[in-house]
C-alpha cells in the first residue's frame, strides 16, 4: 500500500549533517518502539506508575531518535540518489513517505500516552496501546525497506558506487570501440564490381556444307573431289586446327571454281547455223 505523499517545509539546519549518520540512529528509532510496547505489556499486569513514567520517556526520546533520522535520512538519501536505479529511486521514495509518518506518529503517540496517564479509563489505554502496536508495523515496514536500499540496490555503499562507475566507464568504452569498427568495415569494405560487358559474338566461318558457292548451270564440269572413306578415318584434330584446315579447303575450293567460271566465260559461244528450208 502506497502512502500518499506528505511534503515537510524545508528546515535549514545551522551545522552539517555527516553522510553515513543515518543507519545508527535508525537502529535507535526501530528498537526504542519495540521496547516500549514490551513495557506497555506488561504494565498491564502490574499497573506500575514508575513503568509508565518509563514508557512516557522513551516515547519522547523516540521523537528525537526519529527527526533526527529524518535529517540524516535526507542527506543520505541526496548522496545516494543519483547512482541508483529507476526501482531503488522508487523504493527511496516510499521510504521517505513513510519516515515522514513515522516521524510525525511519533508527536501523536505522544499525545495520546499523555491522555491515558490523565484519565485513567480502560478506553483510552486501548486506544494508545492499538495505536502503537500499528506504530511499531510501520517501523518493521521501514527497516526492511531500509534494508531493501542497502543489499539489493547498493545505496550509499562505496564498493557499488565504484562498480557502477567502472561498468559505465566500461560501457562507455564499448560503444566507442563499436563505432569505430563500423567506421572501419564501411572504410574497408570493397566495392562493387562493375557489371562485365556483354560477350561479342564472334562469327564462326562456315562450314563445307553451309558455304554457299556460285556454280555455273551450263558447261561447268563438277571438279572430282575425293571424299575419304568412312572405314580410315582422319586422326582428330584439336578444335582451332580443324576450323583452320577446313576454312583453308574453303578458299581452295572457290578459288578453284571461280577460275572454272572465268574460263567457260571466256570461251566463244558455238555458231548457231540457221535451218534452210528445202522443198
Amino acid at each position: 500500500m502506497q502512502l500518499p505523499e506528505i511534503t515537510l517545509p524545508k528546515v535549514e539546519l545551522p551545522f552539517d549533517i555527516p553522510v553515513l549518520l543515518h543507519p545508527p540512529i535508525d537502529h535507535f528509532a526501530i528498537a526504542l518502539p519495540v521496547v516500549i510496547l514490551l513495557l506497555e505489556l506488561m504494565n498491564l499486569f502490574l499497573r506500575k506508575r514508575a513503568i509508565s513514567g518509563l514508557s512516557f520517556f522513551l516515547i519522547f526520546l523516540t521523537v528525537l531518535v526519529t527527526v533526527a533520522a529524518y535529517f540524516t535520512g535526507l542527506v543520505d538519501g541526496k548522496e545516494a540518489h543519483p547512482a541508483l536505479s529507476e526501482a531503488a529511486k522508487a523504493t527511496l521514495s516510499e521510504h521517505k513517505t513513510l519516515g515522514i509518518y513515522l516521524m510525525l506518529g511519533t508527536g501523536v503517540l505522544l499525545f495520546f500516552k499523555l491522555l491515558s496517564m490523565l484519565i485513567s479509563k480502560g478506553v483510552m489505554k486501548a486506544f494508545y496501546l492499538l495505536l502503537l502496536i500499528v506504530y511499531v508495523v510501520g517501523v518493521f515496514e521501514q527497516g526492511k525497506e531500509g534494508g531493501e536500499l542497502v543489499y539489493k540496490y547498493g545505496a550509499n555503499v562505496e564498493q557499488v558506487k565504484s562498480l557502477d562507475d567502472k561498468i559505465f566507464d566500461l560501457e562507455e568504452a564499448l560503444e566507442e570501440a563499436a563505432e569505430k569498427t563500423e567506421t572501419v568495415k564501411e572504410e574497408s569494405a570493397p566495392a562493387e564490381p562493375k557489371p562485365a560487358p556483354a560477350a561479342v559474338e564472334t562469327p564462326v566461318a562456315e562450314t563445307a556444307s553451309e558455304a554457299t558457292i556460285p556454280v555455273p548451270t551450263e558447261n561447268v564440269t563438277e571438279p572430282d573431289v575425293t571424299v575419304p572413306s568412312a572405314a580410315t578415318p582422319e586422326p582428330e584434330l584439336p578444335k582451332t586446327e580443324h576450323d583452320k584446315i577446313l576454312n583453308e579447303a574453303v578458299e581452295t575450293l572457290k578459288t578453284e571454281v571461280e577460275e572454272e567460271v572465268i574460263k567457260v566465260q571466256r570461251m566463244p559461244e558455238e555458231m548457231v547455223q540457221p535451218k534452210i528450208a528445202t522443198h
